[in-house]
């Protein structure tokens, strides 16, 4: 794994920033992921598993089916994918089967993350393909975006159990 910083990187992070601010808008956990070839995006998504019924619907999954979809095949070769948080085990499969080149990531997960917190899928050696992997890019500030979701969504639900206790019963 790398942790040098290029000002492309950043730039490119900064934009799936942006996308996360797009599910967060939606109620979903603020996630945004940008595929990114020769300098050109051609795949985003962020993050609707809850308003699209869908499990598999994270940041990273959207982003690479519109890539797909663009480049008119499932593996979306010499690509980088930039996601604000590390992937689960379900996209890092994904990102394997689609062959991108390089992925670059946020803030750390270390509850699920599949590129090295929790298991290594995308440089596995019994795996056919490998990812170059840079982590922790702008993972101060995509940390603190989820951080702060969280916490906004607690305090929810906690006004919600305090309103639920003082309604007269029906």
């Amino acid at each position: 794994m790398h942790n040098e910083i290029h000002e492309q990187d950043v730039m490119w992070m900064q934009h799936a920033l942006q996308l996360a601010d797009k599910a967060e808008q939606m109620g979903e956990i603020p996630v945004g992921a940008v595929v990114v070839t020769n300098g050109s995006v051609i795949g985003e998504g962020w993050n609707t598993p809850i308003t699209s019924h869908d499990p598999s619907a994270h940041a990273e999954m959207n982003a690479l089916r519109t890539a797909a979809n663009k480049v008119q095949n499932y593996r979306v070769i010499n690509s980088t994918l930039y996601v604000t948080l590390e992937p689960c085990p379900m996209c890092a499969g994904m990102l394997v089967h689609a062959r991108i080149s390089r992925l670059v990531f946020g803030a750390y997960d270390l509850k699920t993350g599949a590129a090295g917190s929790i298991l290594q899928l995308l440089q596995h050696p019994q795996l056919n393909h490998q990812i170059e992997i840079t982590g922790g890019i702008l993972a101060e500030e995509c940390g603190d975006k989820l951080s702060a979701f969280f916490k906004k969504r607690r305090a929810q639900i906690k006004a919600a159990k305090t309103i639920k206790k003082l309604s007269p019963p029906e």
